[in-house]
């Protein structure tokens, strides 16, 4: 049989840097595309990568050369080489703060030079050195001085724009570089005309524009890159929760090695309060571990010879040794890191209207303003001057400074009045994503419920009432390791009850524990400890039989041999869960729960909080492939989590939302994080993301009705009929008003009511 080797060959992935916006990351794409031994292309620019399919006879350094020679830089990752996050982290925070000292200088070189350009047009007083009546080369110089650093630092506008522009794959870099570069050339000229003594010229000059421009569309960058996903610190995170040392048993006796040291068949001594290194199953001892990072139970499970164990999860009492059945990039937290980073990976990026848009407005505008300056030169005789006014005014008044801010600006506003009211969204892609929702998928453990076990019921029988026999059962229970103990302890102490001397006290493990207190023998453990000791339970197999049906668990409390008691912990449902389910259900939109808890207990948990649909039982892979196979279904969702457990499925999902209290992970991952914990948030969230985006798209059809209606006038349609000419400076002024106007209109997102929408 022959093998397709197209098929067997596996995907190439290469970490970009350069990129600034969606039209970069299409015009990376487009760069690949073109190479005939890529058979697909896939740039993500949130994670700045490129993914692609090769074809037989693939050179990896072609695709190098292709990035390179599109204006931007490649580096292949390797396979087995572990993603180097803090140096990833490091470049990223270097990066930013490279922007930032950037936008200082801007701001330090253009608003002097508004101030001299545009002072005297408004009333302000200059200096008399810089009067353009008295001192006209003065006034035109330190403009041009002043407008220099903006060129310098935003020179990568002109590198690549003029590149794109070159390869016919003109961006909004191409629009923002010619527009500039013929303002501050047209400016260049006036300055030469009044060295000559042609003072008039004095009013010719565009300088501000060019630093304007420049500054306004860097402060968006700049912005955007502060809001992006740390998608690094999330897999950091990860990385961080196995220990970077084991203890090993090595020709019998223990030693300690590093982590990434440990091999398939060794065993590993495990104490205390500290974190599994790798999988593997008990071979000695017995315990309790924490596995809800992994399974979203806060109920701690009871490990045995023969249980399995999972790495990264967390000892709580006794030790054990286990042999190591899976490590290095084979254990389970490794495959959910791997989740993680395939999730981000494969999540297209949300390209903004205006970049879109982008693709047909540069080369129209470019062509308009051209064929408008050929016109008037050669068809109606005008002048050099007036035709370059003319083209320059095309330009100028289409810049896409308006076009450029009508997103970040709403998004600003949005995402500060979220910040305002504990909800912090991460960046505009989650707002829109959040504004398209026709689905909710909420977490169990601590996003629908508190998050640890409480005792819910205590029924006494016979001649003991609830407080004497709470007392005696959190006295024995003091001494008790088991996680349910904690439960029941601190009902207790809520009750002001005061624990009393205990002898005798035993752990019976699996089943319960045996004690005497003020002289009673006291046993509180499951039906199969009550067997054991001749007890009849029937008694209560009704309420048994109940709280197992509500997702809880029950314990029976006997005393000198009679059955005195039975109770109940579970983890308790959020009061606002149910207001915010109902709420968000008549939004219209369809709320799933999705658990690793059993299916009794998410059921149960579900019918209190009004929701019909229930995925329970899921490992974290199972999570993501759950969200994943809804996405399929054509649903637009969100995931809302707390644990670390939910990080695949929160990157997975159209918008991750966290709960605040969660696992660092969980907020690291997520696209929208709940500082209150409250789901009624999640409600909040929404409708911010609907009012935001709705500000965009005013924002986004005034400044295209702007340039609809000013592009036909600076190319001189109204002089066309006897009617007034725009000059360069007034299109240059028109341009500001439109950015003025985007940015008024955004801030009026400012007035949103962050109400409780869950309220009756």
């Amino acid at each position: 049989m022959v093998v397709d080797e197209e098929i067997v060959m596996e995907k190439k992935e290469y970490k970009l840097s350069g990129m600034t916006c969606a039209s970069c990351a299409m015009t990376v794409e487009m760069a690949v595309k073109d190479l005939e031994t890529v058979e697909d292309v896939n740039v993500n620019l949130a994670t700045e990568r490129l993914s692609l399919v090769p074809k037989e006879g693939f050179d990896s350094q072609q695709v190098l050369d292709a990035v390179a020679e599109a204006g931007y830089q490649a580096e292949e990752k390797g396979k087995d080489r572990p993603s180097d996050v803090n140096e990833e982290a490091a470049i990223k925070a270097q990066e930013l703060r490279k922007k930032k000292q950037e936008l200082l200088i801007l701001l330090l070189t253009t608003l002097p030079l508004l101030y001299i350009s545009m002072g005297s047009m408004v009333g302000l007083p200059l200096p008399s050195f810089l009067d353009h009546m008295a001192h006209p080369l003065v006034f035109v110089l330190s403009q041009l001085v002043l407008t220099l650093p903006a060129v310098w630092i935003g020179r990568g506008f002109y590198q690549r724009g003029f590149r794109n522009l070159i390869k016919k794959h003109p961006n909004m870099d191409s629009l923002i570089a010619v527009g500039t570069s013929a303002a501050f050339f047209y400016s260049l000229y006036s300055v030469s005309q009044v060295f000559l003594g042609h003072h008039p010229f004095v009013h010719q000059l565009y300088f501000e524009s060019v630093a304007v421009i420049i500054t306004l569309i860097l402060l968006g960058k700049y912005l955007e890159s502060s809001a992006k996903g740390r998608t690094s610190q999330a897999i950091q995170s990860l990385l961080e929760l196995v220990p970077s040392q084991a203890t090993v048993i090595r020709y019998g006796e223990a030693v300690t090695i590093d982590t990434e040291d440990i091999r398939v068949g060794d065993i590993i001594r495990i104490k205390p309060g500290e974190r599994m290194p790798v999988d593997g199953l008990v071979t000695e001892g017995q315990t309790f571990v924490d596995e809800s990072m992994m399974t979203g139970e806060s109920v701690p499970i009871e490990k045995k010879v023969g249980d399995t164990i999972t790495s990264a999860t967390i000892n709580q009492n006794g030790s054990i040794d286990y042999q190591a059945s899976r490590v290095g990039s084979d254990t389970t937290l490794a495959q959910i890191v791997r989740l993680v980073e395939e999730a981000q990976g494969s999540k297209a990026p949300i390209a903004a209207l205006a970049d879109k848009i982008s693709l047909y407005f540069v080369p129209i505008v470019l062509s308009l303003a051209t064929l408008s300056a050929l016109g008037w030169y050669f068809l109606a005789g005008e002048s050099l001057s007036f035709s370059l006014s003319i083209f320059i005014a095309v330009l100028v008044i289409a810049c896409p400074c308006a076009l450029g801010l009508a997103t970040p600006t709403a998004i600003m506003v949005g995402t500060g009045k979220g910040a305002e009211n504990g909800i912090l969204i991460k960046s505009g892609q989650a707002l829109e994503a959040a504004y398209q929702l026709d689905t909710i998928v909420l977490d169990k453990t601590g996003t629908i419920t508190v998050g640890k076990p409480s005792l819910t019921d205590l029924v006494p029988l016979g001649a003991f009432n609830r407080s004497d026999l709470l007392q005696l059962i959190a006295s024995a229970e003091q001494h008790s390791e088991h996680p349910l103990a904690q439960a029941i302890l601190e009902a207790a102490e809520e009750e002001g009850l005061d624990l009393l001397p205990v002898s005798h006290f035993e752990a019976i493990v699996g089943r319960g524990l045996s004690a005497q207190v003020e002289g009673k023998q006291l046993l509180v453990g499951n039906e199969s400890l009550m067997k054991e000791k001749n007890i009849d339970s029937s008694a209560f197999q009704e309420q048994l039989l109940e709280l197992s049906k509500e997702g809880k668990t029950a314990m029976f409390v006997a005393i000198d041999g009679q059955l005195t008691g039975i109770l109940a912990v579970t983890d308790e449902m959020k009061s606002s869960s149910l207001k915010a389910v109902q709420e968000l259900q008549s939004m219209g939109l369809e709320v799933i729960m999705l658990t690793g808890d059993r299916e009794e207990t998410a059921t149960a948990i579900a019918q209190k909080a009004g929701i019909q649909k229930v995925i329970a039982g899921v490992l974290p892979d199972g999570k993501a492939a759950a969200i994943k196979n809804l996405q399929e279904a054509g649903k637009k969702l969100a995931m809302v989590g707390d644990g670390i457990n939910d990080a695949p499925a929160l990157v997975q999902a159209d918008v991750g939302i966290a709960i605040g209290s969660g696992a660092d992970v969980a907020i690291e991952s997520a696209d929208v994080v709940l500082m209150h914990s409250d789901l009624q948030d999640v409600v909040k969230a929404i409708k911010l993301s609907q009012a935001t985006i709705r500000n965009i798209k005013e924002n986004l059809f005034w400044a295209f009705a702007y340039n609809t209606l000013g592009i036909p006038i600076a190319m001189g349609l109204l002089h066309l009929f006897g009617g007034p000419l725009l000059n360069p400076m007034l299109a240059g002024l028109a341009m500001s008003l439109s950015s003025v106007s985007v940015v008024v209109n955004a801030l009026r997102l400012g007035r949103f009511k962050m109400k409780k929408y869950t309220e009756e």
